[in-house]
């Protein structure tokens, strides 16, 4: 996992790893939340080296969610393929997740006057 701040953008874009398992989870949610304490609170996750994931991968997701928008802060997700878009589809996160297919969409959708997705049950 990499973490590139765009500072112009007010952003980071956190480039995932090809697979988010229940193994390495923890260290993952460890360095991201860690990453959002110090301030970076408007995250691109960068899906596009992503190949699988698990649910508790995406469980890694919705925590880091949860703690940027605790700072007014909020995530998108970033080219996510086709079986990893389909498992956010069907999980139903795309509700509360904006997803892009360009770094540029992406960072323009974290923009501070941009509207966060409420949670719909």
């Amino acid at each position: 996992m990499n973490f590139e701040l765009k500072a112009q953008q007010h952003a980071s874009v956190v480039r995932l790893p090809r697979k988010m398992v229940m193994a390495q989870t923890p260290t993952y949610r460890a360095a991201i939340l860690e990453y959002i304490n110090k301030g970076n609170t408007r995250l691109v996750f960068d899906m596009s080296q992503l190949e699988y994931i698990d649910s508790s991968g995406l469980s890694v997701l919705i925590s880091a969610r949860k703690n940027t928008m605790h700072y007014q802060g909020n995530i998108v997700l970033l080219n996510p393929n086709s079986s990893v878009r389909a498992l956010i589809e069907l999980t139903r996160l795309h509700h509360i997740m904006d997803i892009y297919e360009s770094e540029e969409q992406a960072l323009d959708g974290l923009r501070e006057d941009t509207p966060l997705k409420e949670i719909t049950r």
